[in-house]
């Protein structure tokens, strides 16, 4: 009797501690003062709740109206049909969903293996119009805890028009014979200077690393030991988290929605053998591999126009069809910046939109093929998956379209309600994995990608062929 007192005793305890952890949290987060916080912040979280409760009392006062939409629609043909199909997709969703949570909770980094087993190794930092930035993420590599006799680092100025080689420059000075600076003649494109860092590097072992992102001591070692523990490895994916999200507020719902598709997603492609994009921040390559598609890789093409976006997903899908294994190291972290504003972030997301068309176009040539030896069933339901996303742009987009015009404030309640259900699954995973304070944006991310960031994939789509990166100064080529 006395040993459960003392155990509810202490069950009371943990739990009130953990209940003041959270209070204090979520307070600091609509109170605090901090210097390093956007005025703006806690005004845009004020609102989201506001927002949400707004639309559950709207959905609560036309639910009934809810329902006798969906029995309108589904009483004429085309209603019906794409009721049945919204439920197959629904129904698709959850499965898809449980499916990566049970290859999540399988899933497991590898440990980083001896200085002696780990093998020769080259990275490579393709940059243009990075200024500083370039010079923190060379010094960031040259602290890693890796043999120095096996790594070699080459940093490519891509034809850069501001200080960029300056910066370079600066870094070979500190650095010495541990770093090899290359400049460029013109501005050709990420792929062309890693192209170049490719042929030039001696190592067993390719990593490509952004110069605007930066790496802690361990990440090169354990981003390169899958090599060493599976034969059959041919690239890695590293952990990216956001650099620049100690104030504005689009990085710090960036950083949220990074370790959704990172830590839960990723985790479970890996586990899989295939994870489906490994990431221009940090990524490793196996240079046999590399090389196998190399000539294909740098003369891509996509009707009939050179590729100049989508460098990382091409290389990835390419690898992934010789049968290789396309892992995910959790412990290998770079921290990369991400856009402060509206413009920045849609130009990047639209830069990706269509990237993932091309390379699941790519990709349906060869999945349901015999490309590998093991299972394909994971790779085959990932790429269903993309697919369905990609295919149901336009049919959500005019639905939505319908619903506010005929029902707007069911819609607004509906909507808002299945972001704070879906959304809240990523809070919780933010704050298991990190803290609660910040896993809060994860609800004003969804509600922003729902009302400004819908049309992406359908633009995306539409202007797949269109060449450019859209940041970074350079003009987009039609």
């Amino acid at each position: 009797m006395f040993t459960n007192k003392i155990t509810l005793k202490s069950l009371k305890t943990d739990f009130n501690l953990k209940t003041n952890r959270i209070s204090n949290s979520i307070r600091s987060l609509f109170l605090s003062n901090g210097k390093t916080e956007s005025p703006h912040n806690r005004i845009v979280l004020i609102s989201t709740f506001v927002l949400i409760g707004i639309g559950l009392y709207f959905f609560a006062t036309f639910h009934t109206d809810f329902e006798e939409f969906n029995a309108n629609r589904q009483s004429t043909t085309i209603g019906f049909i794409f009721m049945t199909a919204a439920g197959i997709l629904f129904a698709f969703k959850i499965f898809f969903l449980l499916y990566l949570a049970y290859h999540y909770y399988k899933y497991k980094s590898i440990d980083a293996v001896s200085d002696q087993e780990l093998p020769t190794c080259t990275i490579i930092v393709p940059a243009y119009n990075e200024g500083k930035q370039v010079w923190d993420t060379l010094m960031s590599l040259s602290k890693s805890d890796y043999p120095k006799e096996k790594l070699q680092i080459l940093a490519i100025d891509d034809g850069s028009v501001d200080d960029t080689w300056h910066w370079m420059q600066d870094a070979k000075q500190h650095l010495g014979e541990s770093l090899e600076i290359l400049q460029q003649p013109e501005n050709k494109g990420k792929r062309h200077a890693l192209y170049r860092g490719f042929h030039l590097g001696t190592g067993e072992v390719f990593v490509t690393v952004d110069s605007d992102s930066v790496v802690n001591p361990n990440t090169i070692k354990n981003l390169v030991s899958p090599f060493v523990t599976d034969e059959k490895c041919g690239a890695v994916a590293g952990n990216i988290r956001v650099l620049n999200n100690q104030k504005e507020m689009l990085p710090k719902m960036l950083d949220v929605s990074f370790v959704m598709s990172f830590e839960f997603v990723r985790s479970a492609e890996s586990h899989l053998n295939s994870v489906l994009c490994t990431p221009g921040a940090l990524a490793a390559y196996r240079s046999s591999a590399v090389f196998e598609c190399l000539p294909e890789w740098i003369n891509q093409t996509f009707m009939g126009q050179p590729s100049d976006i989508g460098e990382d997903r091409a290389m990835t899908n390419m690898i992934l069809k010789q049968g290789q294994h396309v892992l995910f190291q959790r412990n290998a972290v770079a921290y990369t910046n991400v856009p402060e504003a509206y413009p920045g972030l849609y130009k990047m997301f639209i830069r990706w939109g269509r990237s993932n068309v091309r390379e699941n176009i790519a990709m349906a040539k060869y999945v349901f093929t015999n490309f590998k030896e093991e299972s394909k069933l994971g790779s085959r339901l990932l790429f269903v998956s993309q697919s369905a996303r990609i295919l149901m742009s336009y049919p959500f987009v005019l639905f939505m379209l319908f619903f506010i015009l005929t029902h707007p404030l069911l819609f607004l309640g509906s909507t808002l309600l299945s972001i704070l259900v879906t959304s809240t699954f990523s809070v919780l995973f933010y704050a298991h994995r990190y803290e609660i304070k910040e896993a809060i944006w994860a609800y004003s991310y969804s509600i922003l990608y729902t009302f400004a960031l819908f049309w992406i994939t359908p633009y995306a789509i539409a202007t797949a062929n269109r060449r450019g990166w859209l940041t970074r100064g350079l003009p987009e080529k039609r």
